[in-house]
């Protein structure tokens, strides 16, 4: 199977700005960004979509919260910040990896569809 958007990111067949990377998460800005700090934080595993992780990714799992809380304070998010993880076609998923949005500096409205 030919490597996602985002597995060549992690491969770094395709570059980036990373902002942060361990051994299974990387952080990168987007590069359409829809507020003043929008990074996107990735499992280095290829897992589809947020309902294809199995019992034995919860570590990875929360290596990537844990990872968004610590961008948020190196970011300067202390007012807030958003977290957006699409899943599927029809809730606007375009790279079938799963990934979370952290959208922060500006006014967030609700709702955001």
């Amino acid at each position: 199977m030919e490597q996602c958007l985002f597995c060549k990111i992690v491969d770094g067949k395709i570059p980036a700005e990373i902002v942060y990377r361990d051994d299974s998460v990387v952080a990168f800005k987007d590069i359409n960004p829809q507020a003043p700090v929008h990074v996107l934080v990735i499992p280095v595993k290829h897992v589809a979509k947020l309902t294809d992780p199995a019992a034995s990714d919860g570590k990875m799992l929360s290596q990537i919260f844990a990872t968004i809380a610590r961008l948020a304070g190196e970011l300067g998010l202390e007012k807030g910040f958003r977290v957006v993880a699409n899943c599927g076609d029809e809730a606007g998923q375009t790279v079938h990896h799963i990934h979370f949005h952290v959208l922060g500096k500006r006014r967030l409205n609700w709702p955001p569809g």
